[in-house]
């Protein structure tokens, strides 16, 4: 199932980059009045209409793909949260801190409560110098 996450992270950064690039390459809209002043149609590659509508088309195609990879990408960062706060779940939380802490699965919590006790007054019995 990992390598579906990586593919569609894959797609989804060169979609994005071809959107980048597409966007770049169109004219504005203000571009079409000096057109008509002698940079005319006979000079581009996608015939007498230009590369407007092939360009539009393409953006169009990039960007519903874009979504789909955006919303699926969505989806798997849920179903993995859903993963690990299901297994998170099954330990309390004393076990997932002695866990954590010791490496060990399964500790009393009786140490640990003793030790945050006796922490808690050595810090109260602490004199405090202002100077």
């Amino acid at each position: 199932m990992e390598w579906l996450e990586t593919t569609v992270i894959v797609v989804h950064i060169l979609v994005s980059l071809g959107l980048i690039g597409l966007v770049m390459i169109q004219q504005g809209k203000g571009a079409e009045a000096g057109a008509s002043f002698g940079g005319g149609a006979s000079q581009t590659v996608f015939g007498s209409e230009g590369s407007g509508s092939f360009l539009t088309r393409m953006t169009a195609y990039l960007a519903f793909v874009f979504f789909v990879t955006s919303i699926s990408l969505a989806v798997i960062a849920k179903q993995k949260a859903e993963v690990a706060a299901g297994e998170e779940a099954i330990l309390s939380p004393i076990e997932l801190v002695n866990s954590s802490a010791s490496g060990e699965e399964s500790v009393s919590p009786e140490p640990v409560i003793e030790k945050l006790e006796l922490e808690a007054a050595s810090k109260e019995e602490a004199p405090v110098e202002l100077e």
